[in-house]
């Protein structure tokens, strides 16, 4: 078992070792989306870090649990509040349909776009409209600790009366006090002690559907408490990582641990891990700002803000090429570069059939592999993993033009290192149409033997002509030592 990992934790604020509770298992729990509208750019980001968690996890021998949840219901437009309309809901609304049917329509939307980006599915997805009995089990168990109240049909979570015990804002830096005093003009204009409590459960008001019997009310649960109930469910009380897109931070997550705290005693989990937000000019991208991009109009290229299409695995690769905890700022000239940069190593993958082995190696293999495995290690450096790996780009072009050579053993570990991490850990896939067989294959080559013809008779004028109208439609010819080789660069 690799002991070498070293993660960031949120709650900390320090890479710390890898430590599972019960190695080799590990439970990793996080935050799905709420389906009421189509995935945007912002949701493939969380969606991909933690597919790329857990694939090194599982590369690592650990026997992983991954559970990531899908909100169908008690997703407030206030998110932090718990107050305005269940966006499901209003959405239903607006479309004249079920909310259950809007949440379907939208999940499988989310699956058939997680797939085009070649994200596993979880070990489990539960819903939140799956789990209520299991919500008010635990609500009663906040109650019964002093930290619930029921107001008006309505159950709040105390968050002043918590705060006297436990650390309310250990997650995410904030202090109860400067919540008590920035908010306390706004008392008594609800239901609430202190507008910063959260709905645990919602009475529904007349006309609202989505909605189930509780010794409260006929109503909902809130959107932090279905978190800690199914993670608890299917991970246990205390579990290894929880994740999620920083925006989560406060007061999802920051929730979530005081629910647990006054519930069972402890922190939900050891590790927390947040990836950070992809920005557009600077800003949020998200719905509520209306300024998102839907991945299927990143792969149709059907939107003002974008000069073409990009396919789903440049997406990934854009998505990859930053290290998960840092900002990531859309723009077209960083897709169009995290095409090309995609193209270079899967041209370099393909060049490897094209090695002779040798007796001897004049290149270093096992140091590449090493150097790829510490950056996986550093906090899944997944960019310094891409640089290291066109370091081995680099190689690959040396060997195939005969300037290095390699043996069969070195040359079976090259091959290993790039499967392991272009297609394993990476989660990339080769887009780029077959070129062993068929008629554009044939047709090149007739093509690159008219224009070797030319330069033996040295009518480079024919040659050049070639070569310069096959670069206009962005198929470029290379000319080796073995023949002229070609490939499209766009």
């Amino acid at each position: 078992m690799e002991e070498g990992l070293r993660l960031y934790n949120t709650l900390t604020r320090m890479k710390e070792l890898f430590q599972p509770l019960q190695s080799p298992f590990v439970g990793m729990y996080v935050c799905g989306p709420t389906v009421y509208g189509d995935a945007h750019l912002g949701h493939a980001r969380p969606a991909v870090t933690f597919d790329l968690i857990f694939r090194y996890l599982r590369y690592l021998g650990y026997r992983v649990r991954y559970i990531r949840n899908i909100t169908d219901v008690g997703h407030m437009e206030e998110e932090g509040l718990g107050e305005g309309e269940d966006k499901i809901a209003k959405k239903a609304r607006l479309e004249q349909l079920e909310p259950m049917e809007i949440a379907q329509y939208y999940s499988n939307r989310y699956h058939a776009h997680m797939t085009q980006l070649n994200v596993l599915n979880p070990s489990i997805e539960p819903q939140a409209s799956g789990h209520i009995i299991e919500q008010i089990a635990l609500i009663e168990k906040i109650i019964d600790a002093g930290f619930g109240y029921v107001s008006e049909g309505s159950v709040y979570f105390d968050v002043e009366s918590y705060s006297r015990q436990h650390h309310y804002g250990k997650l995410s830096g904030r202090k109860v006090e400067d919540l008590l005093s920035n908010t306390r003009d706004l008392e008594g204009q609800s239901e609430k002690r202190n507008p910063f409590d959260f709905a645990l459960w919602k009475k529904a008001r007349p006309g609202h559907i989505t909605k189930w019997p509780s010794p409260w009310s006929v109503g909902f649960p809130g959107w932090h408490l279905e978190c800690s109930a199914m993670s608890a469910k299917y991970l246990g009380d205390h579990f290894d990582i929880h994740g999620g897109g920083m925006d989560l931070l406060f007061p999802h997550h920051e929730s979530e641990i005081a629910q647990s705290q006054a519930a069972n005693g402890q922190d939900p989990c050891k590790y927390w891990i947040h990836n950070n937000l992809i920005t557009i000019n600077g800003q949020k991208m998200g719905k509520s700002l209306n300024n998102f991009i839907t991945l299927d109009e990143l792969f149709s290229g059907k939107h003002e803000l974008l000069e073409k299409s990009f396919s789903p695995m440049t997406i990934r690769f854009f998505i990859l090429q930053a290290h998960y905890r840092g900002q990531l700022d859309f723009s077209n000239d960083a897709l169009k570069a995290a095409e090309k940069g995609l193209k270079r190593l899967m041209d370099g993958w393909k060049s490897l059939e094209k090695i002779t082995p040798s007796d001897a190696s004049t290149v270093q293999v096992k140091p590449l592999q090493e150097q790829c495995l510490e950056a996986m290690n550093d906090d899944f450096n997944s960019p310094v993993l891409i640089a290291t790996l066109f370091d081995g780009v680099r190689m690959i072009n040396s060997l195939v033009d005969k300037k290095e050579t390699i043996t069969p053993e070195d040359l079976t570990l090259l091959r290993s290192t790039f499967q392991a991490f272009i297609f394993d850990l990476l989660g990339l896939v080769d887009e780029a149409p077959e070129t062993g067989s068929g008629r554009i294959e044939q047709l090149m080559e007739t093509i690159i033997q008219i224009r070797k013809h030319a330069r033996e008779r040295k009518d480079f004028a024919t040659s050049d002509f070639i070569r310069d109208e096959l670069a206009r439609i962005n198929i470029q010819i290379r000319d080796t030592k073995d023949g002229a080789e070609w490939a499209v660069t766009g």
